[in-house]
């Protein structure tokens, strides 16, 4: 794995940040102009090349910026938490809802108590049970890297859209079909057990390939290099606060209101965050970080809201947010 193309000209080293650009963009031509954008960021004048010259730059720049470092940390909490911006305040509505919404569906709940699920659905003997939680975890895991080729191709709203439908809809299924197996013959609750078992599965498959990968992703991207990392922990804070409430709460909600009433309070769970999907999340595929900040910052009549949300640029993401993602190296 080579060293960021940032990393490398803050030390000085064009040639090597050259090669590095080479590899990954399509022609010399958009890497030299990836190359002179990096420069513009770090504030090298673009004659400027030799290694000296160009260490002695950063360091001068780096002792500026170092000295209002401390006044610069406090200030992005005030940012965040007290006097956020109306473009911060809707990014954190959008990060923090999805990581609440990723969790609020039950899916830990799912993969960690399948076997009484299992159980329920008709499954008795220990071995059977155990392979059926054993496909749980394997369709999860096969269904990862499907969300991971199709993320730059049909971007993040369309994939999180989808699987946010599909965990509503298996979810409900799942849940009816096991409040129907108590009220039906033998022959009958086997078939409803096996559907209970293929809507678990398609639940677990939905979640992989989209919610499940892709909220980290949106996530990474909607703010700007100077809260990414405070944002970013608040939102996993809150994804794993949720994570052990619902699977602390499970076994008590069940017996409270049955398995199958606690599936159907994740499916409504599930449809109130499909609606939020559409509505407070934007397409951020191939859109710089300025170009977030704005499209945050838009009240809902500025642009239609069907072509925001469902189309992104076609190009290449852009060179800014490649070099505030790298300046994390």
């Amino acid at each position: 794995m080579p060293e960021s193309p940032r990393w490398l000209v803050m030390r000085g080293r064009i040639d090597d940040a050259r090669r590095v650009l080479q590899k990954t963009s399509d022609s010399p031509a958009e890497a030299e102009e990836r190359l002179l954008d990096i420069k513009k960021v770090v504030g090298i004048p673009e004659g400027v090349t030799d290694a000296d010259d160009v260490a002695a730059i950063v360091r001068a720049s780096s002792k500026a910026s170092s000295s209002s470092s401390s006044s610069r940390h406090d200030g992005v909490w005030k940012e965040l938490l007290i006097n956020p911006s109306r473009p911060v305040r809707r990014m954190l509505v959008a990060g923090l809802g999805l990581m609440f919404i990723q969790q609020a569906t039950g899916v830990d709940c799912v993969v960690m108590y399948s076997p009484r699920v299992f159980e329920r659905a008709g499954i008795k003997s220990k071995t059977n049970s155990l392979g059926a939680s054993m496909a749980v975890g394997a369709c999860k895991t096969f269904f990862i890297p499907i969300s991971t080729l199709l993320l730059d191709r049909i971007g993040r709203r369309p994939l999180l859209l989808a699987s946010g439908g599909g965990m509503t809809i298996f979810l409900f299924t799942l849940a009816t079909s096991l409040h129907m197996m108590d009220r039906r013959p033998e022959g009958e609750a086997a078939a409803l057990g096996a559907v209970s078992i293929a809507a678990m599965l398609s639940f677990v498959a939905s979640f992989a390939s989209g919610l499940g990968p892709v909220a980290w992703v949106y996530c990474s991207e909607i703010y700007p290099l100077r809260l990414r990392a405070q944002a970013a922990a608040i939102g996993t804070g809150l994804n794993r606060i949720m994570s052990g409430a619902t699977t602390m709460s499970f076994l008590s909600l069940s017996n409270a209101i049955t398995i199958a009433g606690s599936f159907y309070l994740y499916a409504c769970i599930a449809a109130a965050g499909w609606v939020f999907m559409y509505f407070f999340l934007p397409e951020t595929m191939g859109r710089s970080l300025e170009d977030t900040v704005k499209l945050f910052g838009k009240d809902a009549d500025d642009e239609d809201v069907g072509d925001s949300r469902r189309h992104a640029p076609s190009k290449k993401p852009s060179t800014s947010t490649e070099l505030e993602l790298s300046a994390q190296h």
